[in-house]
């Protein structure tokens, strides 16, 4: 299997959504100040679209290999780690310093996005 490594790293991203998800909304109901629980919420919704992303481009590697689409998939990778996992060990945790991390993860994100756009504009054109 190709992209293995990405497809795991993606699907136990999916796992974690999950989990994740699901202990916010039992284990950590009403443990939370309102913005806490907000900060946690905001990482779940952030790792779900990213790791969507991750899916869809290793499924379209399938077809299609671009370079740039590992730059994507490595710079949404480690965005998901550091801005939602910041968020989760900030609300977790209560140490709000923490989320000086949270912008290096957005930045990482956003790059990501502009990476695939780099590969989709120097990809020749098909059909």
């Amino acid at each position: 299997m190709q992209d293995r490594r990405w497809w795991l790293t993606a699907v136990l991203s999916g796992a974690l959504v999950v989990i994740a998800g699901a202990f916010a909304a039992h284990a950590l109901e009403g443990q939370l100040t309102p913005r806490l629980s907000a900060a946690f919420e905001t990482g779940v919704r952030y790792q779900a679209w990213h790791t969507l992303a991750l899916l869809a481009v290793l499924a379209w590697r399938s077809s299609a290999r671009l370079p740039g689409q590992r730059l994507a998939m490595g710079l949404w990778a480690a965005g998901i780690a550091l801005f939602s996992g910041s968020l989760y060990a900030m609300a977790l945790s209560g140490v709000t310093r923490l989320g000086i991390i949270t912008p290096i993860g957005g930045t990482l994100m956003i790059g990501g996005w502009l990476a695939l756009a780099a590969a989709i504009l120097r990809a020749p054109p098909r059909g």
